[in-house]
């Protein structure tokens, strides 16, 4: 498989990873709090790439461990904090489209901040898919108008870390192995992230039965959706564009779309609609 055939692979992939965690996310916090979900998500990944991944730690010079400890941060800590917040009050398929911001965000912060060159069907491309997010909150928030949607910002917020990291990663650690940058990133947050969780009343709620099928559902959020999913994602920054990376979230408010029919979600015509501006989207940013 070729580098181009082999990215558009890496999308897929991750985009249905991606596009169930947000259900997951919502599993988890039926018997856990959002500090507690997130906690977990971070401690489970850590746990895993540590025993899978220990060895590629001696690939990280000294010079890079900083770049490391700050992706850690933008990429995988402070959102797996807000995402969890952000779905106590607005629904997930909701959090999921504005997830969708990503890309829009790592092409304004590439130009502002790190200098990144983009082409204008690329720009196109991202504006597009834009469109269709906005489609899809639209009707969201029509259909649920009971929500918090100040609990928005948080996902805005997340969504910036997610753009910062991604161009740290094209810009500073573009040689270093992608599973090297991921067991770095996790072995740098395991001690807060038990730290925050040991702060919580975890030990009081361990016994109660839907504590632990939540642990359940965020341990299998933490290997696959965090640990595994971020070793193929910087992988995909490696071989492609930030661009085109981040364009995996306009595909998985689709694939949560789909988790939410199953959970009594219903889609309305437009938010079909808006699901196929996205795909349009997708394929003009992944254009050079």
């Amino acid at each position: 498989m070729d580098a181009k055939q082999l990215k558009w692979a890496y999308l897929l992939v991750l985009s249905l990873i991606w596009g169930s965690s947000f259900i997951l996310i919502k599993r988890g916090l039926v018997g856990l709090t959002a500090i507690q979900v997130g906690s977990f998500r971070i401690i489970f990944a850590a746990l895993f790439l540590l025993l899978v991944g220990f060895k590629s730690l001696k690939k990280i010079s000294r010079s890079q461990w900083k770049f490391v400890a700050l992706t850690s941060f933008f990429g995988t800590f402070t959102p797996a904090f807000l995402f969890a917040i952000a779905e106590t009050e607005v629904d997930s398929s909701i959090v999921a489209i504005l997830n969708s911001l990503t890309p829009l965000n790592t092409l304004v912060l590439g130009i502002l901040i790190f200098g990144i060159q983009f082409q204008k069907r690329q720009v196109l491309g991202v504006f597009v898919g834009l469109i269709g997010c906005l489609l899809l909150v639209l009707s969201g928030a029509s259909a649920h108008p009971g929500q918090n949607y100040y609990y928005v910002g948080l996902v805005v917020i997340a969504t910036l870390c997610y753009a910062i990291n991604v161009n740290l990663i094209k810009r500073y650690l573009p040689d270093l192995n992608s599973v090297s940058i991921t067991t770095g990133n996790f072995a740098v947050l395991l001690i807060p992230a038990l730290i925050i969780l040991s702060t919580t009343d975890i030990s009081q709620k361990l016994t109660f039965e839907a504590t632990q099928h939540s642990i359940f559902f965020v341990m299998i959020l933490g290997i696959l959706g965090t640990g595994i999913a971020n070793v193929l994602f910087f992988k995909l920054i490696q071989i492609s564009s930030p661009v085109f990376a981040t364009s995996v979230t306009y595909l998985i408010p689709i694939v949560a779309f789909f988790w939410g029919l199953l959970d009594n979600e219903m889609l309305t015509p437009i938010q079909f609609f808006g699901a196929f501006i996205i795909l349009i989207g997708v394929y003009l940013s992944a254009k050079k």
